[in-house]
């Protein structure tokens, strides 16, 4: 195979990940125009690479309003993740099981690139409109879950993440470097992670890590609720209980620690 065909097969495979990827929970569907605005893909690159995924079943078009939305080829891959992924296994009697305990909403996340990514969602009885769904992505440095991540990951993310520049969404958003740098050494060292309404005013989240058999963190547990119910007299019994379930998670991850 000449070298530019080899390259223009392997961008055409590019586009097509990126457009998959542009699909969200907020934005659930899309018109071709949407795609090559958002994307700043040429129409006729989008309207082909959309047609290929069609017949594939990746993407859907909707003949009436002609937007796409994701296919049932997603959906069985989906499936195939969740049932090989051990955190996803392993995490959900024991969300169920807090969320009872603490009568708040529980998330597992994982850190990629640099935000956090919600890979399960266990909702109360009684839910808030949180900025939060399965895979929902959100910025590192403003959330719980976010900052146990980073807190017990390579110093080298935090800093690509000060460097691109810290954005503030509420009067408690953390944007001073130093300071980001700081409460992840307190982090570390004790083990959990608030968040005080830095991401959405009115919203308080409690973040403790999940560790594998080889002591490595690979996800998050966090419980999250308004401020009116997540007050200081019922922080330390969610935290308590946050800090037990992810415990229980990473021992069912095969994590023993070391004393």
């Amino acid at each position: 195979m000449e070298k530019s065909q080899e390259g223009n097969q392997l961008s055409s495979v590019k586009n097509a990940l990126r457009i998959l990827r542009s699909f969200s929970m907020d934005e659930p569907e899309k018109r071709i125009s949407d795609i090559s605005t958002s994307l700043k893909l040429n129409k006729s690159t989008v309207s082909r690479t959309m047609s290929t995924l069609a017949s594939e079943g990746f993407v859907i078009k909707d003949p009436e309003t002609q937007k796409f939305r994701l296919g049932l080829s997603i959906l069985s891959l989906s499936g195939i993740i969740n049932s090989n992924l051990d955190i996803y296994q392993e995490s959900i009697p024991v969300l169920n099981k807090l969320v009872e305990a603490c009568g708040e909403t529980a998330h597992i996340s994982v850190l990629d690139q640099h935000e956090v990514i919600y890979l399960q969602k266990v909702e109360c009885n009684h839910p808030v409109r949180f900025l939060t769904h399965v895979g929902k992505r959100n910025p590192a440095y403003c959330t719980s879950s976010g900052k146990v991540l980073l807190a017990f990951s390579n110093e080298e993310i935090t800093e690509a993440i000060i460097a691109n520049g810290l954005q503030r969404f509420t009067e408690h958003t953390i944007t001073e470097p130093d300071a980001l740098r700081t409460q992840l050494k307190q982090i570390k060292e004790q083990g959990h992670s608030y968040s005080y309404e830095e991401l959405s005013e009115g919203v308080i989240s409690i973040g403790t890590p999940i560790f594998d058999y080889t002591g490595k963190i690979v996800a998050a547990l966090s419980v999250v609720g308004p401020k009116q119910r997540i007050h200081s007299g019922k922080i330390q019994s969610i935290l308590h209980h946050t800090l037990r379930a992810s415990t229980e998670v990473s021992s069912r991850l095969g994590y023993r620690k070391i004393e």
